[in-house]
Order: C-alpha cells, then sequence, then structure tokens
C-alpha cells in the first residue's frame, strides 16, 4: 500500500521543473559514467588504472607507446590487466627463444622444413631488477615487424611513492633474423628518481643434475659465459649445443636522473645428431666456433645488427594477409593471422638471407619464389581454424603448428615454397588464404563465391619479378567486387587479367595508384574467379576451353543458392494469420454486438440514475 501511494504521487513530483532536472542529470552522469569504461572511470577519479601503486601509473605510460601498433595490426601485448596465455617468442629457424619460460629452443638441422623443435636446459634471459624495490609491473609485447619482444618493467623503490620516482627497464629480445646464431638483448635503464638506483644483474644458473654445465673464460679483453650441453634425440643420439654469451657485471649502479644501457651478445653453435662416442671432438669444435663467431660480433655495431634483423623481418612482411571487414564467427581475425604467420615465420630457417648459400642456389630459390607451378593446389584455408587457431598457449603448440603448416604446403604442391625457407612459407599461406593457385600459363584466384561476404586483401604476391595486391572487397551495397594492383620491379613485364569466363578482353595491369577493379562472376560450373598472366594470347584463348554452361553475376548465384522458403510455407503463414485475426474479431463483435452484449457507451444521465439508486438503497 505504501509503494501505490507514492507511485501514484510520482506524476505532481515530476510535474516540478527541479525534479525533472534532477532526473535529467542524474540520466547523463550515468550515460556518462558508462561510457568511460573501467579503465578511464579510475583515472577519471583518481585512482589507479594499473595495479602497482606508482609503478603501475609509470607502466600506463610506456605501453601508451604500442596501442598504435596494436591498432594496426603489426603486435600484441600482455599487461596486469590484460594478460594474454600466448608465447612470446623471437626465432629465426636455427634457434627458438621463449621469454615467458625463458627456455632456449634449437634445431637439429639447418634445412628448410626443420624447426627448433628440442627445448633445452639453457635460461637465455638475463635478469636485471631493482634492488630493494617496493612494487613492480611489468608488460610484453611481440612486435611482428620487428621480429622482437619487448618488455618494460617499471618499479618503485621502497621510500619513493611517486610515478615520476619510477626506475624504467626496458629490454628488447631478438633471435637475429640474417645470422642464425646469433641472440641479442638490449637493457635500456632510465632512473628517474633523485637517488642512484642499483640493479642485480642474475642469471638462472643449472640445477645439479643439468645436462647443462658453465664456466667463464677469457676471449681476448674481455670475459665471456661459455654454456655447453647437451640434448637426447631418438635412437641414443644427441644433439650438442654450445651457447658463448658476452659476461655483464653483477651489479650496474644507475646514477639519479640518468640512463643506462647495454647489450647482451649471445652466439648459439649446435651439432646434428651424433653418437656418445663423438661427443668430446664436438664440443671442441662447436667451442671453437662460437668464440671465433662472437668476437666478430663483438667488433660489429651493435646498431647495424638490429637494423640488419628489423630490416629482414619487414622485407618477409612486404607480403601478407589484411583483414578489413569480418562478418561471420569462423572467419579469423586480423590479430589471429598476423600471430599465425609471425610464428610460422619465426620456426623457419631464411636460406635467401643466408650467406654461406651459394649464387647459383640463391638464383634457382629465387626462381622457384617468383612462380610457384601448381602451388597453391585445394580449397582455400581461410576457414580451417587448425591453421589459423585463435589461441596457441605453448611455445610446443607453435612448433606443432608449424610441423601441419609444412606437410599441407607440401602436400598441396608449395614443395618449392617449403624449400625457399620463411619467403616461400609467406607466400604459401597468403596463397593458400585466398585459394590462389599458379598453373603453367596463369595464377588463378578461385575462392568459394558463397565466402566472399568477408573483406580482406593478399598483398605481396610474386609473379615472376612483380608483386600482385589482390583484395576482395565490399561496394555500398555490399556486393563484393575484385581489386587489384600491381608493384612493378625493375624490368617491367606485363600482366594482364580476366575475370571468370574470360568472355571480356582481358585488362593490362599497370601500377596506377587506383588499380584495377572486376565484377565478381560466378560460372556453372564453378571456375576461378579470376586469371592472371603475362601471356594476352593464353587469356584470349582461355574461353573457348571453359566450356561454361553459364555466367551469373554474384548477387544473381547467391539467389539461385538461397532462393528462401517456398511458397507452401509462406501461405500456411499468411493463412494462420488471417484466421487468427478473424477469430479474434469474432470475439470482439460477440462481446459487443451480440445477443445480451453489453453496451460500449453509457450515457451520464444513467450512470447518474444508478449512483441515486445506490444512495437510497443504503439509506433504507
Amino acid at each position: 500500500m505504501w509503494l501505490q501511494q507514492r507511485l501514484k504521487g510520482l506524476p505532481g513530483l515530476l510535474s516540478s521543473s527541479w525534479a525533472r532536472r534532477l532526473l535529467i542529470g542524474l540520466l547523463l552522469f550515468l550515460i556518462f559514467y558508462w561510457y568511460l569504461g573501467a579503465e578511464r572511470r579510475l583515472r577519471f577519479f583518481g585512482g589507479p588504472a594499473m595495479p602497482g601503486g606508482p609503478a603501475g601509473q609509470c607502466l600506463l605510460a610506456e605501453i601508451h607507446r604500442w596501442n598504435s601498433l596494436v591498432e594496426r595490426g603489426e603486435g600484441i601485448y600482455s599487461t596486469p590487466q590484460e594478460q594474454l596465455d600466448t608465447p612470446f617468442v623471437s626465432g629465426n629457424g636455427h634457434i627458438l627463444i621463449d621469454i615467458n619460460s625463458n627456455k632456449l629452443w634449437v634445431a637439429s638441422s639447418s634445412q628448410p622444413g626443420s624447426a627448433p623443435v628440442h627445448q633445452t636446459e639453457y635460461s637465455p634471459r638475463v635478469g636485471v631488477h631493482l634492488e630493494g624495490k617496493r612494487a613492480e609491473t611489468q608488460a610484453t609485447m611481440l612486435w611482428f615487424r620487428k621480429g622482437a619482444i619487448l618488455s618494460v618493467r617499471c618499479a618503485s623503490p621502497a621510500a619513493l611513492q611517486s610515478p615520476r620516482d619510477c626506475v624504467t627497464t626496458r629490454e628488447e629480445f631478438i633471435a637475429h633474423r640474417s645470422r642464425p646464431n646469433v641472440y641479442l638483448q638490449r637493457i635500456h635503464i632510465n632512473n628517474l628518481s633523485d637517488r642512484a638506483a642499483s640493479m642485480d644483474v642474475s642469471s638462472e644458473n643449472p640445477s645439479f643434475g643439468s645436462k647443462f654445465s658453465t664456466s667463464v673464460e677469457k676471449l681476448e679483453d674481455r670475459e665471456i659465459v661459455l654454456s655447453s650441453g647437451r640434448v637426447l634425440v631418438e635412437n641414443n643420439r644427441m644433439v650438442l649445443v654450445v651457447v658463448v654469451t658476452k659476461k655483464m657485471n653483477s651489479r650496474i649502479q644507475v646514477a639519479a636522473k640518468s640512463e643506462y644501457s647495454d647489450n647482451i651478445l649471445s652466439v648459439v653453435w649446435t651439432s646434428e645428431p651424433i653418437e656418445s662416442s663423438k661427443q668430446e671432438e664436438t664440443f671442441s669444435i662447436l667451442r671453437d666456433g662460437a668464440k671465433k663467431e662472437l668476437v666478430e660480433l663483438l667488433r660489429t655495431d651493435v646498431d647495424k645488427l638490429v637494423v640488419d634483423h628489423q630490416q629482414a623481418w619487414m622485407d618477409l612482411f612486404i607480403s601478407g594477409i589484411e583483414m578489413r571487414k569480418i562478418t561471420d564467427s569462423h572467419t579469423p581475425s586480423s590479430q589471429t593471422v598476423n600471430t599465425t604467420l609471425y610464428y610460422i615465420l619465426s620456426s623457419s630457417t631464411a636460406p635467401l638471407l643466408d650467406r654461406r648459400v651459394s649464387g647459383e642456389e640463391r638464383a634457382h630459390l629465387e626462381s622457384s619464389l617468383n612462380y610457384a607451378d601448381h602451388c597453391f593446389s585445394g580449397h582455400a584455408t581461410m576457414h580451417a581454424e587448425n591453421l589459423w587457431p585463435e589461441r596457441v598457449s605453448s611455445t610446443a603448440q607453435i612448433l606443432q603448428l608449424f610441423t601441419l603448416w609444412t606437410l599441407t604446403l607440401q602436400k598441396r604442391g608449395c614443395k618449392v615454397l617449403v624449400a625457399a625457407g620463411a619467403h616461400g612459407a609467406m607466400q604459401g599461406m597468403v596463397l593458400s588464404f585466398g585459394g590462389l593457385q599458379f598453373t603453367e600459363n596463369h595464377l588463378q584466384f578461385q575462392a568459394d563465391p558463397d565466402v566472399l561476404h568477408n573483406s580482406y586483401a593478399l598483398r605481396g604476391i610474386h609473379y615472376n619479378q612483380d608483386l600482385i595486391n589482390l583484395a576482395v572487397l565490399l561496394d555500398v551495397e555490399g556486393k563484393p567486387f575484385l581489386h587489384v594492383s600491381v608493384k612493378q620491379q625493375e624490368k617491367p613485364v606485363k600482366l594482364y587479367a580476366c575475370e571468370a569466363g574470360c568472355l571480356n578482353e582481358p585488362v593490362e595491369l599497370t601500377s596506377e595508384v587506383k588499380g584495377h577493379t572486376f565484377p565478381v562472376m560466378v560460372t556453372q560450373p564453378i571456375t576461378p574467379l579470376l586469371y592472371i598472366s603475362t601471356d594476352l594470347r593464353h587469356l584470349q584463348d582461355l574461353r573457348h576451353t571453359l566450356h561454361l554452361k553459364a555466367i551469373l553475376a554474384h548477387e544473381e548465384h547467391m539467389a539461385n543458392r538461397y532462393p528462401g522458403l517456398p511458397f507452401l510455407f509462406w501461405f500456411s503463414v499468411a493463412s494462420l494469420i488471417t484466421l487468427f485475426h478473424l477469430f479474434l474479431f469474432k470475439l470482439i463483435y460477440n462481446e459487443y454486438c451480440g445477443p445480451g452484449a453489453k453496451p460500449l457507451f453509457r450515457s451520464k444521465v444513467a450512470v447518474k440514475g444508478e449512483e441515486r439508486c445506490c444512495d437510497t438503497g443504503n439509506a433504507i
């Protein structure tokens, strides 16, 4: 009863102008509060947006620099608030560095198609931590285009409470792309506080009973750390591993308001699987080779090493896949695609970057890369969830994924690309994603017409000396069309293209910025949607060899394939709706117009008469 009385008084309350203003203000505040989101709300109201107090505030400013890279699909990162169950690795096909578990994986063969499948007991990461720290927060980023892992740690000393007094440690981990034996850890410490910071430097020593041993030796005028170990493989054989690393001081002093930088170079040499009887002899060869290479590296400019590594990765990502608009749940996202590409490339060797490869062999690899005949045969892999997994949680899963991709490419006519290492793997994955296939005379795009509701682009497809970009785009009405552009190299070669059926005259592809567009035509029976060739006459003759029954526009094909529900269904639904309304009309008619129906409207005189009779009856 109390609630009912209050509700009755609500209209009168809202008639007041101040009450209406208060209600409108409350609604606007709730909308604004919801729009801010959790992180922005905390910052807006003065609370910490990142756990860890001042250290968390410092870390938030650091990772803000990464946001633009992640938004462009060039990397992923993990923070205390947004933790990713994803391995952060850097590799080159010979070695693989897992920063999460601090483990080194090595390959037992340098042949293309092999991967660093052997986990060692060696810990490659050197730890640098602030002594006497009160709190520490960390974020890690995987930078695809640079082939690097970035790590930022912010620590606040026990006596200091302001974000401006934090000590920031930035690290970069690189398994060098063109130097397969080289691993580099870069360290940069920024002490913003008014006091000197003492940093503790430590490495994980091999545990008791470990198959690795470590010793400190003198190499010219420097001290190095020499680690030797073995990994047992099948048939009672073993792979020997030798790691030579520049020795760091056990403590670093960073003055107040100053910075400190250093680079830790490591060289990893491994053997083929050998018998135990050859262990000492092989160890001696590996140690001498690793020391010699480290001496050469220490004389080299580290910045040049990093630039060479980054340029090699950027050249790899000239090719790639861009997801622009996804309209279903089973198409991989841009993050999934780029992460998968990075993992496969990190597990692949790069013989085209190996200085030991002869000129003749290099020319053969480049030739196979520019025209991979019969690759990729079969249907597109775009919706193969086991090849483009949304979640990879361990290094072992990365290596299983690499094995699956290698097997798939080999069985689908791409053996020459597998032999070309990382560059070939990228080409094969791009071709497979969209269903592109090289034949003897042309490159054909044989995607399934039924899945063209997604918009994506395949870039950097090698065709002879040219690079082709092919995109499936949607117009304002949602109809798909094809966009093709060419990036010509030093020796331009004429390329021609025609849509499905090749009924129209082939179009010459040029390097114009706007590119060329082609309608999506679907033939009966189904044939490729686009043909690209250097031979104009071949495309002109192709139309006479396809023997088609019909050529339809894409929307006609979809209408025929999915014509909707049959007429009988819709007739039944319409009949039921009509019968229901007739029955409802009959009920209303009987209620107000049928025999014994109550009058719909009563006059005021009749109402007053009834009230007067009631009053008289009550008086009696």
